[in-house]
Parts: C-alpha cells; structure tokens; sequence
C-alpha cells in the first residue's frame, strides 16, 4: 500500500495514514536504496502490512510529523534512508507518545550527540556507514532470507558506487523517474532484477540522460584552487551529470543545481557532506545534497546566465575543510 495521489498532499496523506489497515508505516527515502528497503519490509510484513512513504531529504520533517501526529495503535513506524534532520528527537517522542514503535535504520553519518538524542526516545537506531539503508534493513528484518540478501548486494552496488553489478545501474537509472517506483519494488519482492518494463524505461532514460548531461557541461563553470570544482544547472539525472563531467573534465567536486538553487554534490574527496550541511543539507561523504536558497532575482540570473554568486560561498567551503 502507498498513499493516494491528491493535489492535497497534507490532508490527503494525513486522512490516508488514519485510515490504514497495515501495521506498519515504512517512511523512505525516494530512490533505489529506498525501494530496495521498502521490497525487504514487504518481504518480512507482507505486502498488505506495509504502508509505504516516500519522501525526499527536504520533506522529511514535515512527513515525520504529519505521520507522529496519527494515533499509532501499537503500529510500527519503520524509517529508512534518511538521516537526522534537526529536531527529530522531539518528533520520534510524539509519535511515542501517540502509540507508535519507532524503529530507524540508516548509513548516512550521524553525530555522536544527534545518535544519543534518537536513541534515548526510538525503540531501535541502527546506523551503520558501511552499507546501504537496504543492507542494514536486509540484515534486521531478513536475516535468512537469501532474495534479502541478493536485493541488498545489488543496490549497494549502486549506492554505495561500486559499480560492480550491471543491474544496479539500470535499477538506478530506471528509479530517476518515480513513476517506475512501485514496479520495480514489485519485481524485487519476487527476484526479478529486469523486465520488459524496465528495459524499456532504461533506454528510454539513457538516450534522455545523454543529451540533458551535454547540455549541463555545456553551461558548467569551473573554478577553485584546492579542489577543481564544477557547477552546472540540472536538466535531470544529477547523479549520472556530475560523473560524467568528471569524466570529461576530470573535476574532482561537482555541484549540479537546480532552477530553485537545491543543487546535489559529489565529490572525489570525502567531504560532500561537510560541504552540504553549511547549506541546510545532508548526505554521504561522496555524494549529499543542499540548498542555497535563492531570491527571486537569484533565480531569474540563475537561469539566465547559469552564474551565481553562491559559487564563491561554496568553494571557500570546501577549500577550509
């Protein structure tokens, strides 16, 4: 079960969870490691006791309260694939308080202050760095189960850039469009790594993605003295943009970025999520996402002549750490 679509996304999600009839609540994050979480929580609760939200980074906190808010009934809320966002302890202790067990499970870095915080109000917080959020799931709710095990061995091939599987790379890029979500979920519940749908999907996607990573190399700037750093506007595929361009221009961070100044980072050395935190973000070492909240004229110029003066402020970042 996943929640209804509605132009009303609060009321409708809200009035959606009240209603539910699984037992647990799964709230994810919106890409392959999420979908290969949420597969092992079907795959341990059934596929009618999960009752699945997928949320980005930004939306988190507003979908953690929405749901701490619900009467839980002893149901289990189940969050993966997300990190801390500030202020979590005192959501995780409403929902608490309104009859939900929490359980977290997550392998982005935490700080040893943000872990005791969760720790002291959820039923469980199991971080670990050196997996994916479908391997630490795999490893709690499956155990024994060997498709667990398969599921988590190719989307942390994926996710963790190990590029070793050729069907991780696919399942990732088909998950760029999140239409394809639910099917893909579905063929991993029973095994299935690649399908007619998904052939079709990925071809589709790449011959997309290779004109939309020219055109952003194409208005990329390059800049800094410590590291060689790109910022380029985001057409689509930011993961898949910024490896290109560092093929092409063997820079060593790349700030792909968005019309509304969300931009997503990757970076050779381990400081992606450094840099994101300065800018209301989060991620991994290599790879995070932030914001540099532009103003209107800021993304009138963005747009216009893809600078910004928000450049600088990111590089002097990167260069101090």
């Amino acid at each position: 079960m996943s929640p209804p679509n509605t132009p009303d996304t609060d009321t409708g999600l809200a009035s959606a969870v009240k209603s539910r009839t699984a037992k647990v609540v799964h709230l994810t994050h919106n890409d392959l490691d999420a979908v290969g979480a949420d597969a092992i929580h079907r795959m341990r609760y059934g596929t009618d006791g999960v009752f699945t939200i997928w949320s980005s980074v930004g939306k988190f906190p507003m979908l953690l309260a929405l749901v701490a808010a619900c009467e839980g009934k002893g149901d289990l809320l189940s969050i993966s694939d997300l990190g801390y966002p500030r202020d979590a302890e005192s959501l995780v202790a409403r929902a608490r308080q309104n009859g939900w067990k929490v359980e977290w499970r997550d392998h982005h870095r935490w700080r040893e202050d943000e872990k005791a915080r969760i720790e002291k109000e959820a039923d469980l917080l199991h971080i670990d760095t050196e997996t994916c959020g479908t391997g630490i799931v795999a490893r709690d709710l499956a155990p024994d189960n060997p498709l667990a095990r398969e599921v988590a061995k190719v989307v942390c091939d994926y996710d963790l850039w190990k590029h070793a599987d050729p069907r991780s790379a696919v399942l990732g890029q088909v998950l760029q469009r999140k239409a394809n979500r639910d099917h893909v979920r579905d063929c991993l519940i029973n095994g299935i790594f690649s399908d007619e749908h998904i052939e079709r999907e990925y071809a589709d996607i790449k011959a997309e993605m290779t004109a939309m990573m020219q055109r952003s190399l194409n208005h990329a700037t390059f800049t800094g003295t410590k590291y060689r750093v790109a910022f380029a506007p985001m057409y689509g595929y930011p993961s898949e943009t910024a490896h290109f361009i560092r093929d092409q221009r063997q820079t060593e961070i790349e700030v792909i970025i968005g019309r509304d100044g969300k931009f997503s980072i990757r970076s050779v050395p381990p400081i992606s999520h450094l840099i994101a935190r300065e800018f209301g973000g989060g991620g991994h070492p290599n790879a995070a996402g932030g914001s540099f909240n532009f103003t209107v004229i800021e993304r009138f110029t963005w747009w216009l002549f893809k600078k910004s003066r928000h450049f600088t402020e990111l590089v002097d970042v990167a260069e101090k750490l």
